[in-house]
This record gives C-alpha cells, sequence and structure tokens, in this order.
C-alpha cells in the first residue's frame, strides 16, 4: 500500500541531514518500506516522502521510531490511485 509521509526535520538534525536520511533509510529498509520519493519543501512540513509499505503497522512502527530518535514527527496517509478511487465511487 502506498503511504504520504508529511514530515518535520528538528532543528538540531537539520546539520547533521546525511546522518538523519541514512539512518531512517535503513530504518525504511528494516520494517520492508520501499522509499519511492523524497521533495523537500517549503511551509508546514519540511519533506514529502512517497513510499510502499507492506501495511499500516511497518508505517505506525517507523513514524514511532522516527519520533522517538529526535528526529521531528511524521504525518502519514493512506495514498490510493485512481483506480481504485473509480471502483470505490461505483461501487453500491
Amino acid at each position: 500500500m502506498k503511504y504520504i509521509f508529511l514530515g518535520t526535520i528538528d532543528s538540531k538534525w537539520l546539520s547533521k541531514q546525511s546522518e538523519r536520511f541514512t539512518k531512517a533509510s535503513n530504518k525504511l529498509k528494516q520494517l520492508g518500506i520501499k522509499l519511492e520519493n523524497v521533495y523537500y519543501t517549503q511551509g508546514n512540513y519540511d519533506f514529502v516522502d512517497i513510499v510502499d509499505s507492506p501495511g499500516p503497522e511497518a508505517v505506525l512502527a517507523f513514524s514511532i521510531w522516527y519520533s522517538k530518535k529526535g528526529y521531528g514527527r511524521i504525518q502519514s496517509l493512506p495514498a490510493f490511485g485512481d483506480k481504485t478511487m473509480r471502483k470505490a465511487v461505483l461501487s453500491k
């Protein structure tokens, strides 16, 4: 299942971006989550990630791990493709 991560980076990790990214990427792999794209943004969130996860439990585990490490916070959103949306709209 695809998820969108809306994330923040704690200010103490901004100068250690490479270390944070490497450790987070390794944790994602450990949990079976594939990182598809990363976009850095301005505004309420510092980054938007698109991931493919084996399930919501892995996403929850990653979000908790990320926060406990002090890296920042992640809001996760399940993402549905157009085909799934059309099917849902047409179902009775």
